[in-house]
């Protein structure tokens, strides 16, 4: 049998196909542009929610990328294993719910829509699920929020601390990949919906600092106090919904992942090879 993976390239299959491969599974990767060689992976170019290069034999099914264009490849195909589905989803479901910017309203009704219609594809399929909703994502060099200024200040040499009294937890992308191997193989785990953060909650700031401790670089701090980025939020529509966040908890509970996948995510101690994006 077959494990198919979306989002194989992305920053928790890049710890989950090593994974997969130690297992002796028969694993098949997409890519929109095929990769090169990975021990114990295929690749196989395709890009959803277009037509996917027939697969045989499919036992489990992760899906690391975006979920609503998952969940269409996933109500179109026939799928005669009923094969076990772990997908990604993000916190960003229920905390954009009610975020001022229309924008993020949209990403998060997008997110509800699409952890839906993978349920319901599911259930036509007879195949049991588990959705994971992570916090903040970091570790591989690959995410669209920490990574990002932690090159743009290793290339400017200066890193803005933005002040705030929101609490974070970040999850590394490693632990997201134990935990979806772990719901994958834990019958306990089908059909839930379990939100996944890191094992540290710390304040904004905090989080911020210690991205700038972990660089191999000095760079110098530039603190912006709470009423520059009130006045950055008003004169600049794109960062009105980022800015607010900042003063807004982006945690989750880890207590039912915990008791059912065993898993213990680290705590927020990143290096500098977080934020170095992979060859």
């Amino acid at each position: 049998m077959t494990v198919l993976v979306f989002g194989g390239s992305g920053q928790i299959g890049h710890y989950m196909l090593p994974l997969l491969s130690a297992r002796d599974e028969t694993v098949v990767a997409l890519s929109r542009v095929l990769r090169a060689s990975t021990p114990g992976v295929t690749w196989v170019e395709g890009s959803l929610p277009g037509p996917v290069h027939a697969i045989a034999d499919i036992s489990a099914i992760f899906s690391f990328g975006p979920l609503d264009l998952f969940s269409v490849w996933l109500s179109s195909v026939e799928l005669p294993h009923a094969p076990r589905v772990v997908a990604i989803s993000s916190m960003g479901a229920e905390s954009k719910r009610a975020s001022e910017v229309p924008a993020e309203r949209e990403i998060s009704q997008r997110l509800r829509d699409g952890e839906n219609a993978t349920v319901t594809a599911c259930a036509r399929h007879g195949s049991e699920w588990t959705v994971l909703r992570p916090t903040l994502i970091y570790g591989a060099g690959l995410d669209n929020s920490l990574t990002p200024i932690a090159q743009r200040a290793m290339r400017r040499r200066v890193f803005p601390l933005p002040a705030g009294r929101g609490m974070r937890q970040p999850v590394h992308a490693e632990d997201l990949a134990h935990a979806a191997l772990a719901a994958l193989d834990t019958p306990a785990a089908a059909m839930k919906v379990l939100p996944i953060g890191g094992g540290e909650r710390l304040p904004v700031g905090e989080m911020f600092a210690r991205v700038r401790r972990s660089l191999p670089v000095d760079t110098l701090p530039l603190p912006l106090p709470a009423w520059s980025l009130r006045v950055a939020s008003r004169s600049v529509a794109a960062l009105r919904g980022p800015l607010s966040r900042l003063e807004v908890d982006l945690i989750a509970d880890n207590t039912e992942m915990t008791q059912l996948l065993g898993i213990q995510p680290r705590p927020f101690r990143p290096d500098a090879d977080c934020w170095r994006t992979p060859v």
